[in-house]
């Protein structure tokens, strides 16, 4: 039962669930549609998405700079949320539904609707992560809201995943887009109807833009937080993109039963992310989030000697392990990071820092992309029209070998990590942060 109190971590969490929901099934099947389903070159994804990316590289930070200079009666995020709404939801949809094109012009509805889609995804994500370290403070009650957010996004995982193949199969994939798109919309609308912002946080001035990203930019901590986590990212999006590879052209089961496997993963998760809040109130959250990439490497090693379906769910089962702890630590350091800039400066810019981080840890699905093609290129794979000779050692190293790569990186980038001091006064007060008369 949904407390429906004010800022309830179940109220806020629905957000998590409109989020993933939509934006699971674009990441784990819009690669799949376009290169199996369409016939569009592996390379000219990987060109597409290079393309949004240098787009996202300009507006992510200053949504997240604009967003922390509104003032509103409703607060700084959810004008922003609310606005986008409909619009996440009908770019969502276009990228499913394009019209019967080949080649070079599908190639540009593609890039045109990733741009659209990923635009408002950027606005709704920065906005919504925003909230979390305001609305929460301290590591006991982060913990405890972090795990019922990511209990919810397990969830909604497991729709975008698992319940996707079943709908696109019966309906298509513009229907299963339309409920999809649907679902975000209720959710999402019920989310911003129970939290509340906080009319402290925007009391006082905001900083000028040069200042803003001069200070951000310099933070050291900030930047190996979040490279360690677009490593560890990476692993997450390349998974959920390639497993539908994986299951076809490794495991050989028909595409009906791509969702078994993809919920092996998925559900063994549910559990554990009270053990991963466990671990943060005892160990602290720098300490479960560097266990948690361990455990996450070690994980997806099985995946390289799965041959069948029943293999295939053990393996998944396993990599439910790692997962786990990723998605349930990062959140409660990340506010650990805003908090200790908001002792320097005065002033709550959970938008700015969740913009940069976001740009750093989404580059992750460029970095997937691009290992996609390379991994493809030197397997000969091209696309479903010509799969080369060998497409299940692509898939299978793709699966296993790159991805356990990836999260070595990410334990070792973690163990850099070193909290930067703060002032002994504490933050300066609104008047000292106000701006001076010449």
């Amino acid at each position: 039962m949904i407390k429906r109190s004010r800022n309830s971590p179940w109220g806020y969490a629905l957000g998590m669930l409109a989020l993933m929901i939509p934006g699971q099934a674009f990441s784990s099947f819009y690669t799949y549609f376009y290169v199996e389903k369409l016939g569009l070159a592996v390379g000219l994804v990987t060109l597409g998405r290079t393309i949004y990316m240098i787009w996202d590289a300009v507006n992510d930070p200053i949504f997240g700079y604009f967003s922390d200079r509104t003032r509103t009666r409703i607060g700084r995020r959810k004008p922003w949320l609310i606005a986008t709404l409909p619009l996440f939801a009908l770019f969502f949809v276009l990228i499913f539904s394009p019209p019967p094109l080949k080649g070079q012009a599908l190639f540009f509805w593609f890039t045109l609707a990733l741009i659209l889609y990923e635009t408002t995804a950027s606005i709704q994500w920065v906005n919504y992560g925003s909230l979390f370290p305001e609305i929460f403070r301290g590591d006991r009650q982060r913990a405890k809201a972090s795990a019922i957010q990511q209990g919810f996004q397990i969830v909604a995982l497991l729709i975008g995943t698992a319940v996707a193949p079943l709908l696109f199969a019966a309906l298509g994939f513009a229907k299963m887009a339309l409920i999809f798109a649907a679902a975000y919309g209720i959710l999402m609308s019920l989310c911003l109807s129970l939290i509340e912002e906080d009319p402290q946080a925007r009391a006082t001035p905001p900083l000028d833009f040069i200042e803003a990203f001069r200070i951000t930019l310099s933070n050291v901590e900030f930047w190996i937080f979040n490279i360690a986590n677009s490593f560890a990212q990476t692993v997450n999006g390349l998974l959920s993109s390639v497993i539908p590879f994986y299951a076809k052209y490794v495991l050989k089961i028909p595409e009906s039963q791509v969702s078994a496997l993809l919920a092996s993963i998925f559900v063994s998760v549910i559990p554990l992310v009270t053990i991963w809040a466990w671990m943060i109130r005892h160990f602290g959250a720098k300490t479960a989030w560097r266990i948690a990439f361990a455990v996450y490497g070690l994980s997806v090693l099985p995946l390289a000697l799965a041959s069948n379906l029943w293999q295939g769910i053990i393996a998944g089962i396993l990599v439910g392990f790692g997962l786990s702890g990723f998605l349930v630590t990062p959140g409660v350091l990340g506010a650990q990071i805003i908090d200790r800039d908001f002792l320097r400066t005065g002033r709550r810019r959970e938008g700015v820092y969740s913009a940069v981080g976001g740009f750093i840890t989404r580059a992750s699905a460029l970095i997937s992309a691009a290992a996609f093609w390379i991994v493809g290129l030197t397997f000969g794979y091209v696309s479903g029209d010509n799969p080369g000779p060998n497409p299940e050692g692509a898939f299978r190293f793709l699966t296993s070998g790159v991805t356990f790569g990836l999260l070595i990186l990410a334990f070792l980038v973690s163990l850099a990590f070193r909290e930067k001091p703060v002032p002994e006064s504490g933050p300066p007060t609104p008047a000292q942060t106000a701006p001076q008369p010449d």
